[in-house]
């Protein structure tokens, strides 16, 4: 992309504006500095931004939010395929490759879905249900740590997930301030819902977080023996992801939709 100051707004994991997760997006010639990456996140107060730029062999992605970097997001790394296809940079028949900091990420399209090779992340058993309890008002059936260290907690209904009003002061800085709370769908259209709260990257809640399903995808394919699954994820804004096991990937599918194009003018 010869202009280096774009930058994009995108709500992904929908069809529609104003629903899904809104991610920037900005598509750069060089490498730029992360204090410059970290202050334009801040300025662009979305839960993530994505930057990429030329690398050896793949392009280079960095995700930021508005306080740090992390290693891998799903709905930014979703946002960007969708901007690299719709502008050009790549065309819809081809494979778009991302060296991030959790590996190679594959986006490629196929009929109005992006489709996003991730890495697939096991759990292990989680212990300190109490002060689980007192920080999210509710019991689960099942606790976990994820591979990449989220709190994964298993809940027997979908309205425990919608309704709990977790405590998230409380839960900044703990080993809960990444937390995935899931539970099986009352929607027969859906195998489950989640949904995911981040207040130790400074995101109260994150309205569709693609990155967590690189655990939920596996942990609910040894739930119901189903490779191929459709998850639900019950935030305000609500989003919608395929997903399906490969092996020891997981691919996670979703629909975006641009909102906003800019011009940065630092």
């Amino acid at each position: 992309m010869k202009d280096s100051k774009i930058i994009f707004q995108v709500d992904a994991f929908t069809s529609k504006p104003f629903r899904g997760n809104p991610a920037g997006v900005c598509i750069l010639d060089k490498k730029p500095s992360v204090k410059w990456m970290q202050d334009v996140a801040m300025e662009m107060n979305l839960s993530e931004t994505a930057f990429v730029f030329p690398g050896n062999r793949h392009h280079t992605i960095r995700f930021y939010t508005p306080e740090s970097e992390i290693k891998l997001c799903g709905h930014a790394t979703l946002s960007t395929g969708h901007i690299m296809f719709e502008t050009g940079i790549h065309g819809k028949g081809e494979e778009i490759s991302l060296r991030s900091k959790a590996g190679i990420l594959r986006v490629r399209y196929e009929k109005q879905w992006l489709i996003m090779n991730f890495p697939a992340y096991s759990c292990s058993p989680a212990d300190n249900r109490a002060s689980f309890e007192r920080m999210t008002g509710i019991k689960p059936s099942e606790l976990w740590r994820t591979a990449n260290g989220w709190i994964l907690a298993l809940v027997d209904r979908e309205d425990l997930v919608r309704d709990m009003k977790p405590d998230l002061k409380a839960m900044k800085g703990t080993e809960f301030g990444h937390l995935i709370v899931t539970g099986p769908s009352s929607d027969k259209r859906f195998d489950f819902c989640v949904r995911c709260f981040a207040p130790s990257f400074g995101i109260d809640e994150d309205p569709v977080t693609g990155s967590a399903h690189c655990a939920l995808t596996p942990f609910w394919y040894g739930k119901t023996g189903k490779k191929k699954l459709v998850s639900h994820q019950v935030s305000k804004r609500g989003g919608i992801l395929k997903v399906e096991m490969k092996g020891d990937r997981v691919e996670i599918s979703g629909q975006a939709k641009t909102i906003i194009k800019g011009e940065l003018m630092v």
